[in-house]
């Protein structure tokens, strides 16, 4: 049991230290990311009011039919990123700081973040 949570306390260190230089930004929104076995999820967040002005998910009714014909999970991240982009161009939202949520920037992380770049994000 100690070894389950000395691996809980590496994986919030690791979150909290990814978070210290993104968080509070007075220009800039936060673009998170969280990601599951399953699916793949992003929202951007006003930090000083508390507030989601944007999200996307895998989970979204209006991307489903993409997602059916994606063929790894790599493919629904760089879905989920086109769809947060162009909801973020459409509510006006400019430059954001990217929130890994101390996961590596590999792999499904960076296929979203750049599908979200080529959608006109700008991070």
């Amino acid at each position: 049991m100690a070894k389950h949570r000395s691996i809980a306390r590496r994986n919030e260190r690791r979150r909290n230290r990814s978070k210290k230089t993104s968080r509070l930004h007075p220009g800039r929104p936060r673009l998170v990311v969280y990601r599951s076995l399953k699916h793949f999820e992003a929202q951007i967040i006003n930090d000083f009011e508390g507030q989601t002005l944007a999200s996307a998910s895998s989970r979204d009714k209006d991307i489903k039919s993409a997602i059916k014909k994606a063929e790894n999970k790599t493919d629904i991240s760089r879905i989920v990123g086109g769809a947060l982009a162009n909801k973020a161009k459409s509510n006006k939202i400019g430059p954001v700081v990217f929130d890994r949520n101390g996961y590596p920037y590999h792999g499904r992380v960076k296929a979203f973040a750049e599908a979200a770049r080529k959608g006109g994000l700008e991070f």
